[in-house]
């Protein structure tokens, strides 16, 4: 499995199922882990955003909600608030919106992946997890057209298999993985040779 390449950024996106397929991977990464790592997970307008002090409980890495013209920095979790689009920024920023839904969904997993695809261009590593709809698909196909990697969990092992299926069909995937092995698959992406 050649993970040969130089990456700046990981986003993940995941719906249906997100909690207990998040709680797999982002545990799993090293305290090493040097790439700021991007989530949107979809959640209820209203909710109140439990998923970074969830995750912070659990994880080696700082996990917080990301702030807009917040500067991204490497080793850091950083979660979309709810009601709000995640966006990179050219000048690897984050910046936060609440124009319309995209794939009837705010925060978008679609505008984070293709903005952050226009950011990190050939250096970005994109993630697909378990979901009941096709949000994503056309952000991992934008990631893939500007030379980043793709990754999407095998849809055998999520609890909503829809979202996988859609990115495998939008775009020319690199790694289809089961979902306990993603983790570890993103920590060697860090290693130094």
């Amino acid at each position: 499995m050649s993970t040969s390449g130089h990456y700046r950024a990981v986003v993940i996106g995941v719906s249906a199922g997100g909690l207990a397929a998040l709680d797999k991977i982002l545990p799993a990464l090293d305290r090493t882990f040097s790439l700021p790592v991007l989530v949107v997970q979809h959640v209820s307008p209203t909710s109140e955003n439990y998923l970074p002090i969830h995750f912070s409980q659990r994880c080696l890495l700082e996990v917080k909600e990301a702030e807009d013209k917040e500067q991204i920095e490497g080793g850091v979790i950083y979660f979309a608030p709810p009601n709000y689009h995640l966006l990179v920024e050219y000048n690897q920023a984050i910046a936060l919106s609440t124009e319309e839904r995209v794939n009837f969904s705010r925060p978008s997993i679609d505008v984070l992946f293709e903005t952050a695809a226009d950011a990190y261009l050939d250096e970005l590593v994109g993630v697909v997890l378990t979901g009941a709809n096709s949000d994503g698909a056309a952000g991992m196909a934008r990631i893939k057209q500007f030379g980043g990697l793709a990754v999407v969990q095998s849809p055998e092992t999520a609890e909503a298999e829809a979202m996988p299926r859609a990115a495998i069909e939008a775009a020319d995937v690199d790694y289809i993985l089961p979902l306990n092995e993603i983790g570890c698959f993103l920590n060697s992406l860090c290693t130094t040779d």
